[in-house]
């Protein structure tokens, strides 16, 4: 009967607010996509690129990174918390015994009790307060999940960024070692001519200050790429030489292209964060559930079973028992406010977890978009960049020929080689920035991951290819935005080996 009852009372369980709002994402990008690449190739980008030593290193950071550890610590503890809050649906077993000797002022002789029995309770959720609370516990572990993919792909990216980083510094090297011995041989130059009486003191003090300029800046680009070894050495706990050695074998490659998909709900769906976010809108949720579910009435049965020996004079008596009961029930009465006080509060908490997962969503549809501009961007100046350093080229060799042959001045010389390596960085800058906008693409949509992918044992296992999005949207999509040209889409050339990092003023010495 009682079972019957509560069957019946449980249909009335108390709804917290909705779990799953409007994320009021765009219907469609305000910037241009990339043209080329394929959605599946985004969970397995890096393995994609040729870089066999990028993977390595990815994969040796994401195993020593503090960041994913923590956030494997979440996920247990929010699975024993989740474990804690469904158990409280379950009834409770509990053992007990005891022993006893009396004797009493009769002609009864001296006896002993012993007794053993199994209580159980179980409070029956009426209004929903602990199915509320196991609701709000799993997606809390949900979110937790999902950090712990945000944190690899922020360390993947974070270790990408600073690997191409390194690469474009050892460009700037060999570029500045270029210059600095180009200004040398220069200097040498225009120190003979001198003493020849051809140069004047003046032009001879230019080509020394020149040269001097030109070691200079190869001894600052040189302490500039080992800050980023080191750097990169702490965040793979690779040792400095170990590291050294693998990079000089290491055959560089480009970031390769990779898609987006034209529906940002269907992107927005792939980033953890935003998907940790929705989890706490929903743990929140539950949570007003369970703070209104505490103003009802609560309801509990026990009962038990049972064995007890009494053992006098050499006779023994054994006895069964069990109970049934009471069916207690307890109903608030007066609290001076404090439950509804709590109901307030998880309100509030549900309000702004409301707001926080709107705000998460503009901030994700922001970075997508600042790296569809910048991807843009590098596109549209690869190739006037390009073009305008193998014309300073082209002029810096004409004008150096002329100088040799005494038709040019020392000022034009040093113009001519000032406007080549000017266009010299820019190239290699424009390759540097172009890898870091496609980084920031491949962190803003998320990485691959997807609500689906399972939590990964070894540290460089690879999430599963993007699944159904997790953002609601409530409108059927506009176009997209026009993508980007196929011809615009040039990816950058292939990074130069630096020289031996000797000295140009040694080069000078050994002439």
């Amino acid at each position: 009967m009682a079972l019957a009852v509560a069957a019946t009372l449980s249909a009335c369980a108390v709804q917290g607010p909705a779990k799953q709002v409007d994320s009021l994402a765009p219907q469609q990008w305000q910037a241009p996509l990339p043209h080329n690449g394929s959605q599946a190739d985004l969970a397995t980008w890096w393995r994609g690129q040729a870089d066999g030593l990028l993977v390595e290193l990815i994969e040796s950071a994401q195993a020593v990174s503090p960041t994913v550890a923590s956030a494997a610590s979440r996920i247990a503890q929010s699975r024993s918390e989740r474990v804690a809050a469904g158990a409280a649906l379950a009834p409770n077993v509990d053992a007990a015994g005891s022993v006893s000797r009396s004797n009493q002022q009769s002609a009864l002789p001296m006896g002993t009790t012993s007794q053993a029995a199994l209580n159980a309770s179980w409070e029956i959720d009426l209004f929903g307060a602990n199915r509320a609370a196991r609701d709000a516990a799993q997606a809390r572990l949900e979110s937790a999940h999902a950090g712990w993919h945000d944190a690899r792909v922020s360390v993947a990216a974070e270790v990408a960024n600073q690997y191409y980083g390194l690469r474009a510094c050892e460009q700037l090297l060999a570029v500045a070692r270029q210059d600095a011995v180009s200004r040398a041989d220069t200097a040498k130059l225009t120190e003979l001519s001198a003493k020849a009486g051809f140069q004047s003191p003046a032009s001879l003090s230019l080509a020394r200050a020149s040269a001097a300029d030109g070691n200079s800046r190869y001894i600052a680009q040189r302490a500039a790429c080992d800050v980023d070894v080191k750097v990169l050495s702490a965040l793979t706990a690779i040792s400095e030489p170990a590291l050294r050695q693998k990079l000089a074998i290491a055959t560089p490659a480009v970031a390769p292209s990779l898609a987006i998909a034209e529906l940002p709900a269907r992107t927005l769906g792939q980033r953890p964060d935003v998907f940790t976010a929705e989890r706490e809108v929903a743990a929140a949720s539950a949570d007003v559930g369970n703070a209104q579910a505490q103003r009802y009435p609560r309801l509990s049965l026990s009962g038990s079973v049972g064995v007890a020996n009494f053992r006098a004079g050499g006779t023994n008596t054994k006895t069964d028992t069990w109970t049934i009961g009471p069916v207690a029930i307890s109903v608030p009465v007066f609290d001076a406010g404090r439950r509804a006080a709590n109901v307030d509060a998880a309100n509030a908490r549900y309000d702004a977890a409301v707001a926080s997962y709107r705000a998460t969503v503009r901030n994700a549809v922001s970075e997508v978009e600042q790296a569809l501009v910048n991807l843009d961007s590098t596109a549209a100046r690869a190739g006037d960049a390009q073009t305008s350093l193998e014309g300073y080229r082209a002029n810096y060799t004409a004008v150096e020929d002329r100088y040799k042959n005494g038709m040019a001045s020392l000022f034009e010389l040093e113009d001519a080689r000032r406007t080549r390596l000017a266009a010299e960085q820019t190239v290699i800058n424009l390759q540097r920035e172009r890898s870091a906008a496609w980084v920031a693409l491949y962190r803003a949509a998320g990485g691959g991951w997807n609500p689906a992918t399972p939590i990964a044992a070894a540290a460089g296992a690879q999430p599963a290819p993007a699944a159904a999005p997790a953002v609601k949207m409530a409108a059927a999509p506009a176009p997209s935005a026009t993508p980007v040209a196929a011809s615009q889409a040039a990816a950058p050339s292939q990074a130069v080996a630096p020289s031996p990092a000797a000295s140009p003023r040694a080069a000078l010495a050994a002439n």
